[in-house]
């Protein structure tokens, strides 16, 4: 065990005497103070060449200019800490500075961080989830690095956060004839432990480095307000899921909506179906839809926020074993209660390949009570986000009625889904694991896939529909379209012609695209005169949505942070305020327009909120105007 990260840099790169090949763990892995040392001391050295592998480059925000600074300055410096180690090579990949003998390829960016790095771009390596490893093989990486926590008599390590590529990858190497990679670990405190497949005895790593305190917090994702589109497509989604089956979630505030979903059907039924009545759901009257007697199993290869509420209020609970047999008897009703008991024994109730969330999630982690904690095995990716290559016949078993939810930027109305890279090229983020979901939900014979979006976007002052006649690059091809889901409701287009499709889909786009899309479809033969979308999609307007939702939000039963914040309540309060302002100043007229809304109308009286954005008492003319447009955009978002 070494307590000096100069000393674990000595020793890899004493016994690695060529160019180095270091993969690195997606994510919260990925051990920040061991890469910026092995960085700076390649950097220096241009005789070693470095090539870095990862993916998911956690870097928390900038501090922004003007009022975005203002707020963002206090709040990240409180939340990630001013000793937060930001990875020396996302600062020179945003720079397109990296040196020429270092390389850094990865397969999933943080979302949107890298469009403006051509280096970046150039190197980026779009594949699924599951073809990493072998991509890793293929590449000989002779090192991986990886952060983990400690057993508290030090003879155990944790893999923890990342169960995902480490033991694939190793696999993967090996089966080239290739030498098995070194192993170096970091050991994080804070870390939380989690045992079964994640634990593995310490010399299973070549180097283990544990660096003196003090620790810098582990990076956690600011949580996100849910407006009332994403409620409504997290209403909407709830409905397909089945009591006893299945449930896979993405990230993000469509994620958190759906769970908050979910939470109030168990545990709050009546309120629920008020919700989805509202929405004018016809799954409202649905007995299909009552609480969730048996439960879900949970199999997703990221554990978030959401899964953690879910298991909260007893939503997660259906548990399996690795038998077969077992498995085999309980999917007929034929479990005896030998099996039963084995099963509460033994069984997991949540699977995943990685765990990201904020740090009110890795304190429940760090908190949980051994029988709770052990329903939850951490597993390969090749284990959770696949069903070819590995015991099919078991996890066909464990994944009954399987759902399988994720968000997309843009969808066809021919049933393309745009999830990951814009049409010029650029990458926005990266596949990941979502293209082996929505094959998995083709090859499960009760299981469906919904990918999920809202039916507009605004940028620059200009809105347009996310729903398009077409699109210059596709991530989901449209022969595995399924379920899509915007706030207006689902488009169920698995199996369906493409005149079929194309009505579906203009049914839940916004009413004020709804025309465009159709005759768009018409004058290229697509669909046949007379097909109009139904009578009640005329009403797809967020005017029409805020007003059904309004008595829920009123009430507390949507609210803005439904799985918790991050924020204090005062900066709950400008978030929704800056927000309505960034929208309305995205234009040269529409600044000009909150100027003078703001120069008439009066001081604010929210003192609180002016002194946290540092504008309480102005000075000069340009923090008179910030004040005044801060005051104007807390009272219109009141």
């Amino acid at each position: 065990m070494l307590d000096s990260l100069d000393a674990a840099i000595d020793a890899l790169l004493a016994r690695i005497g060529g160019p180095l090949h270091v993969g690195a763990p997606l994510g919260l892995g990925k051990p920040h103070r061991l890469l910026n040392a092995l960085y700076a001391r390649v950097e220096r050295d241009p005789s070693r060449r470095l090539h870095l592998y990862t993916a998911l480059s956690l870097d928390p925000p900038g501090k922004g200019k003007g009022l975005e600074a203002r707020f963002l300055g206090p709040f990240v410096q409180r939340h990630f800490g001013d000793d937060f180690p930001r990875l020396a090579y996302v600062q020179a990949l945003k720079r397109n500075a990296l040196p020429p003998h270092i390389e850094v390829e990865e397969f999933y960016m943080q979302s949107g961080a890298m469009l403006g790095s051509a280096q970046a771009q150039q190197h980026y390596a779009s594949l699924n989830y599951t073809h990493v490893a072998r991509a890793l093989g293929d590449r000989g990486v002779n090192a991986i690095v990886q952060k983990v926590a400690r057993s508290a008599d030090g003879m155990r390590l944790s893999l923890s956060c990342n169960t995902d590529l480490t033991f694939d990858a190793i696999d993967a190497i090996v089966a080239r004839g290739l030498p098995r990679p070194l192993l170096v670990a970091e050991v994080d405190p804070g870390l939380p432990w989690l045992g079964g497949s994640a634990a593995v005895d310490a010399d299973f790593f070549d180097i283990v480095v544990s660096p003196p305190g003090p620790h810098p917090k582990l990076f956690g994702l600011p949580r996100q307000p849910v407006n009332d589109a994403d409620y409504a497509i997290g209403f909407h989604a709830s409905t397909l899921v089945l009591d006893g089956g299945t449930l896979q979630i993405g990230i993000g505030a469509l994620a958190d909506a759906l769970c908050h979903a979910l939470v109030l059907r168990h545990t709050d039924n009546a309120e629920y179906r008020r919700v989805l009545r509202a929405l004018l759901n016809t799954g409202a009257d649905d007995p299909a839809l009552g609480p969730f007697a048996e439960g879900l199993y949970g199999c997703s290869e990221m554990i978030n926020e959401g899964f953690r509420r879910l298991v909260e209020v007893g939503v997660i609970r259906r548990k399996v074993v690795d038998d077969v047999e077992l498995m085999q008897r309980v999917d007929a009703g034929r479990a005896s209660d030998d099996d039963l008991a084995r099963l509460e024994r033994e069984g997991e109730y949540l699977h995943g390949a990685f765990y990201l969330g904020s740090p009110d999630f890795y304190q429940w982690l760090r908190t949980l009570p051994e029988d709770v904690c052990r329903g939850i095995g951490m597993k390969r990716v090749s284990a959770v986000n696949e069903l070819y290559g590995g015991n099919e016949a078991l996890e066909r078993l464990q994944r009954r009625r399987a759902r399988f939810f994720n968000s997309c930027m843009i969808a066809t109305v021919l049933g393309a889904a745009i999830s990951d890279g814009l049409e010029d090229g650029r990458v926005v983020s990266g596949v990941g694991g979502q293209y082996n979901f929505v094959a998995m939900a083709h090859a499960l014979p009760d299981a469906r896939s919904a990918l999920m979006l809202r039916a507009t976007r605004e940028a620059g002052g200009r809105l347009t529909s996310n729903i398009v006649w077409n699109y210059g690059h596709t991530t989901i091809p449209r022969h595995l379209r399924d379920f899509y889901i915007t706030e207006y409701g689902i488009a169920d287009v698995r199996g369906l012609s493409d005149g079929d499709c194309i009505a579906a889909m203009a049914a839940v786009a916004d009413a004020r695209f709804q025309s465009g899309l159709l005759d768009t479809a018409r004058r290229h033969g697509k669909l046949r005169d007379g097909v109009a979308v139904p009578e009640e999609a005329a009403g797809n307007t967020p005017e029409h949505l805020r007003t059904a939702l309004a008595p829920f939000r009123t009430a507390g039963s949507l609210p803005d942070y439904p799985l918790g914040s991050d924020f204090t309540t005062v900066e709950q309060r400008l978030v929704k305020a800056l927000g309505w302002l960034k929208t309305g100043t995205a234009t040269r007229s529409g600044k000009v327009r909150a100027v003078l809304a703001a120069l008439t109308a009066g001081r604010c009286d929210d003192a609180e909120a002016l002194g946290r954005m540092q504008l309480a008492e102005p000075r000069g003319l340009g923090e008179r105007i910030e004040a005044r447009l801060v005051g104007l955009a807390l009272k219109r978002t009141a």
